[in-house]
């Protein structure tokens, strides 16, 4: 059974990089700056995951058709063998999930009836709600991508809209002085209260499942399922934290060395750049992790700590992918801030399912599709917690000319 996983696993792997490539080969062929040599080498990639993707389904089919069933027993009249349930699944929240999916995805209608009854506040059908553990395995994956959302502050709501209140950093000024000991004493500066309001938005996807790996497993069936609903949640939300940031009306322009610690240095309250991080995307870093001081030394150090991880002025920088942290107008991002103190993503936390094997072309291609819905919001809690800056070309800063020598300092030997 391990063996027919893996061959499952490495084809449905195999399959995602057949995919990928195709993008990536599209995506050359409209490239102005078209490479010959290049765009043989993804051909050539190509070819071969085709070939091993391939070869993975030959070997899974022929592994399935050679699986001898274990475990089993005669039955009365003895000619019938029926499998022993030697284990106890003691995930029944999973099992029961797997179960009423498969159920869901093979038309049973006890299932679609328990389904189609639950609709939400805009009258549209909800599908199996995906519970809190399978959730958890999803965001499991979400981090093996470069998600922004451990970044962020994440709450989980329970209503479809709401509001919160924060208080932002301000200048706080002295209490009064009251010399007189018969003086009023006057109100203090309340702090500056801000109400922050959500509401709860649908983003949804429909992926393709075909009629072979419905047949597989409910465990492969859900490992696949998990895989692409993560994929879909990082691009989802790593778009709408970015676009929450992009509303961010400080938007400090770095052109010079200079401006890159004058940003650090000034851009923020202390209290919030003692714990905020640099935000780059690969692009971006390449650029700052050329620059250099005047005295020769690059702005961008290791961490005595750990080298692995870069720093400016003590500064943690995180470098995302430019997939997920694209530049602008060929710009690079320079998000600098505590995003956890100034973005707040609301997580409705109620991903469903639904699926079809007549609608949306799964009839005409016999394949089934399921949509899957995620519910959240982002919203920008404290516009004071970060700035939103860019970058194009930094040049290195002028070194120093050292001072020349004047004449009452210059000795004459006598």
């Amino acid at each position: 059974m391990q063996k027919i996983n893996d061959l499952n696993t490495a084809w449905i792997s195999r399959g995602q990089q057949v995919s990928d490539l195709a993008d990536k080969m599209q995506a050359a062929a409209l490239n102005d700056e078209f490479s010959k040599e290049d765009y043989e080498k993804l051909s050539n990639e190509y070819d071969q995951a085709v070939a091993q993707r391939d070869a993975a389904k030959h070997s899974l089919d022929i592994a399935r058709a050679n699986q001898k069933p274990a475990n089993t027993e005669i039955d009365d009249k003895g000619d019938n063998p029926k499998p022993v349930n030697t284990k106890i699944n003691t995930n029944k929240n999973k099992l029961t999930f797997a179960n009423k999916f498969v159920g869901m995805m093979k038309g049973d209608p006890k299932i679609v009836d328990e389904m189609t009854s639950s609709t939400d506040v805009n009258g549209n059908q909800i599908g199996l709600t995906i519970p809190l553990d399978q959730q958890t395995a999803i965001h499991q994956l979400v981090r093996q991508y470069q998600s922004l959302e451990p970044f962020v502050n994440v709450e989980a709501v329970s209503t479809i809209s709401g509001s919160r209140v924060w208080e932002k950093f301000q200048d706080i000024t002295p209490l009064a002085n009251l010399d007189d000991e018969t003086a009023e004493i006057g109100s203090n500066d309340d702090p500056a209260l801000t109400l922050v309001k959500y509401q709860i938005h649908r983003y949804a996807g429909i992926s393709t499942i075909t009629n072979t790996l419905l047949q597989d497993s409910a465990e492969n069936l859900m490992a696949y399922l998990n895989n692409w609903i993560a994929r879909k949640v990082v691009v989802t939300r790593n778009q709408k934290i970015l676009e929450a940031v992009g509303n961010q009306s400080k938007k400090p322009t770095i052109s010079k060395f200079d401006d890159v610690i004058h940003t650090l240095n000034t851009s923020l309250d202390p209290a919030i750049a003692a714990t905020s991080t640099i935000f780059t995307n690969v692009s971006g870093f390449d650029v700052l992790s050329q620059v250099k001081d005047a005295k020769g030394r690059y702005l961008i150090q290791p961490d005595v700590t750990d080298p692995s991880k870069k720093q400016i002025n003590g500064t943690p920088v995180v470098v995302v992918s430019d997939r997920w942290l694209p530049d602008n107008a060929g710009s690079h991002p320079f998000i600098f801030g505590d995003l956890t103190q100034g973005v707040t993503l609301f997580d409705r936390e109620q991903m469903s399912l639904l699926s079809t094997n007549v609608g949306a072309g799964a009839f005409e291609n016999d394949t089934n599709k399921v949509r899957v819905i995620d519910r959240f919001d982002v919203e920008i809690a404290d516009d004071g917690a970060f700035v939103n800056g860019s970058f194009k070309d930094i040049p290195d800063q002028v070194p120093t000319a050292p001072t020349a020598p004047t004449a009452s300092t210059t000795g004459t030997g006598k």
